[in-house]
């Protein structure tokens, strides 16, 4: 790159990131600290290679936040077991299944159940809402986010019928992430349940922070090299955001355009992969949602939960959506994609990782 400006250098570099699927360390590093050079040719880049695979699909994911009781103390979350201000709840296994049957009606094809890591919710409860879901509704994947669990509770509810599992690393430093957890967590156990959940036949989804507390632009790099070796079915990132009543609640927020960068980044590494434009990236930016796909996301995840407790599962402050019933949130959703040229499809909208 000897004697080429910045932009070319980027353009070069993000020609060969296409053609390649990979760079290294110190040419991913250039073009985060080179970004806002770079943005437009990744930007294009990024939309035509998601095109080529899933062309101007977006698919839905219904999500069930279903309880927000956690056992653990992640330092930047509102749920975290030590915020005693939380309002917290759970709902019943009759009105998860009444949320994914709503959705099912509005074109839902594939449901999340995401809840803190809450003891209440055994093996045996979990695997009956799985089982009564995959009855009523045998057309739909059922995704779960459950945290870390045993391995045996792993299985039981791959073979109650649960599809798929997201489990963010959030970090893959392993200093980051003994700074942003308490020492009872690790980030190598996170790991090894992701491979364990990818061995047991699940589609995985992994993840992280961009612009938590303590992260340097290295470590966002090596971030690129981790998912290359993971190689998951999902990938779901998010701007930092701070909660009022945790230890960060002063931290400034990740901002859009390097989580948008970033975005980018990972659909041209993993062109195969389900890249979510997430909630988090809408609560920063009104069309976040919208600036993901442009750079290449092709997954959204409008809320099913009852809008009476939306408000009470807050990771993070300013959540948006936290009042609209589901029905709104689809059709707010439709016309929102329609304006980048894209089309909310019912589908399962399997992996094509593998």
């Amino acid at each position: 790159m000897i004697g080429k400006n910045t932009k070319e250098n980027c353009i070069e570099l993000i020609g060969k990131l296409r053609r390649e699927q990979i760079l290294t360390k110190e040419e991913y590093l250039y073009l985060i600290q080179n970004r806002d050079e770079c943005a437009g040719e990744l930007k294009e880049q990024a939309g035509e290679v998601r095109d080529e695979v899933y062309g101007k699909r977006i698919f839905i994911r219904g999500l069930i936040e279903f309880t927000n009781y956690c056992r653990n103390d992640c330092i930047y979350c509102g749920i975290r077991r030590g915020n005693h201000r939380a309002e917290r709840f759970r709902l019943s296994a009759e009105e998860i299944i009444s949320c994914a049957d709503a959705g099912y009606e509005l074109g839902f094809r594939t449901f999340v159940l995401q809840g803190g890591e809450d003891p209440f919710f055994t093996d045996e409860k979990m695997c009956a809402i799985i089982r009564a879901l995959k009855e009523r509704h045998p057309d739909c994947a059922v995704t779960l986010s459950l945290g870390e669990r045993s391995d045996e509770s792993y299985r039981s509810m791959r073979e109650a019928g649960a599809d798929r599992y997201l489990l963010r690393h959030e970090t893959a430093s392993k200093e980051l992430y003994g700074k942003l957890h308490p020492a009872e967590q690790s980030l190598d156990n996170r790991i090894r349940c992701l491979h364990v959940l990818r061995e047991m036949g699940y589609q995985i989804g992994a993840g992280f922070m961009v612009s938590p507390p303590f992260q340097t632009e290295e470590m966002l790099a090596e971030e690129m090299h981790f998912l290359k070796e993971l190689n998951p079915d999902m990938c779901g990132i998010g701007p930092f955001i701070p909660h009022k009543d945790t230890p960060f609640a002063g931290e400034a927020a990740g901002t859009v355009e390097l989580t948008l960068f970033m975005l980018g980044l990972i659909r041209l590494t993993l062109p195969r992969v389900l890249l979510p434009a997430t909630t988090a990236l809408g609560t920063i930016h009104p069309r976040g949602r919208e600036m993901g796909v442009e750079f290449g996301a092709n997954v959204v995840m409008p809320n099913l939960s009852p809008a009476a407790v939306r408000g009470k599962y807050l990771l993070y402050d300013n959540k948006i959506c936290t009042g609209d019933e589901a029905a709104q949130c689809i059709e707010c959703m439709k016309t929102r994609m329609r304006t980048t040229g894209c089309e909310i499809v019912v589908d399962r909208g399997d992996s094509l990782v593998r």
